[in-house]
């Protein structure tokens, strides 16, 4: 119980931090929490692709990145996208730029949290603070960067797609850096000259780098609801 505990606090805590930081036109409760159920669901065609493709792909650096990119980041952002796009992004409460991040929050953290559960339980408490403090902020920070685009698309119909494609570009690319540098590891071309600690930091630099941009993107949408719902207050 304490590791099912644990598990599964780091992704409620950052969906209470993104639930407070949508200040002036807070989110259905039920629609958040289905938005989270689903994105428990996107892990399964994930799972099946990354497990169908792996023995595709050796080591290498080339292999390496190939697989960081192109599958594990592809599949998973895309798998977590679909259900923004489809369920989240064609409701009537979905009625400011903010309420992208929000939602695209919650599906990834129903992500992260399902798969921060399978993780723990077969490496037990060394998997808990590695993913607790990294792992699944980083699936925060990737989300927020989807969010923040669709967010954008949602109320520029001209620009729609160029925005949806955008946003799930940068998750996958920050993903997919992620993941690269932490898959090294396993790398004897690589780990013949560079150690794993600084192969974590250049994960680690990704992820600071996500973290910086997330914070920005926030900032910049919370300040257009303060607007927009200001406004209508006035009128």
């Amino acid at each position: 119980m304490a590791l099912l505990a644990l598990s599964i606090a780091p992704g409620l805590a950052i969906c209470i931090y993104i639930f407070l930081k949508d200040i002036y036109n807070k989110e259905p409760k039920w629609l958040l929490f289905a938005s989270f159920l689903l994105g428990v669901l996107t892990i399964i065609p994930p799972f099946i692709i990354e497990t169908g493709l792996k023995p595709l792909f050796n080591n290498g650096i080339l292999h390496t990145g190939i697989f960081a990119f192109g599958v594990v980041a592809l599949s998973e952002e895309l798998s977590k996208f679909l259900v923004l796009r489809t369920f989240c992004y064609t409701r009537k409460s979905f009625d400011e730029p903010l309420d992208g991040i929000v939602y695209s929050v919650m599906v990834s953290m129903g992500f992260a949290t399902i798969e921060n559960i399978s993780y723990v339980f077969i490496y037990g408490y060394k998997a808990v603070f590695i993913r607790m403090f990294l792992s699944v902020p980083a699936h925060a920070t990737f989300a927020i960067l989807m969010g923040y685009f669709v967010g954008k698309a949602k109320f520029d119909r001209a620009n729609s797609f160029r925005y949806l494609l955008t946003g799930l570009f940068w998750a996958v690319f920050f993903h997919g850096a992620f993941d690269y540098f932490l898959f090294l590891q396993e790398s004897p071309e690589v780990k013949k000259y560079i150690s794993d600690g600084l192969l974590f930091a250049g994960a680690l630099a990704s992820f600071i780098v996500a973290i910086r941009l997330s914070r920005k993107q926030i900032r910049i949408h919370q300040q257009l609801s303060k607007q927009l719902f200001n406004n209508d207050q006035h009128v």
